[in-house]
């Protein structure tokens, strides 16, 4: 099963904030959370939501839902 925690760097090493029982020796991967990739992500997402969301043959829909 797939587990996200949060965890921060100290001095090379990965510390999680929250606990988790592992045992010794369990693989982990590990994504690190770089604010200029987050930024990023968050604002191409934001840019194909509105692409998905606000279109034209939506509002066929809209006018339905008004009759």
């Amino acid at each position: 099963m797939l587990n996200t925690v949060r965890a921060i760097v100290r001095e090379g090493r990965i510390e999680l904030l929250e606990p988790l029982d592992l045992p010794e020796g369990a693989a982990v991967l590990v994504t690190p959370l770089i604010e200029e990739d987050t930024l990023f992500w968050a604002r191409i997402s934001h840019t194909a939501l509105d692409t998905v969301w606000d279109n034209a043959e939506d509002d066929v829909y809209a006018q339905l839902l008004k009759e």
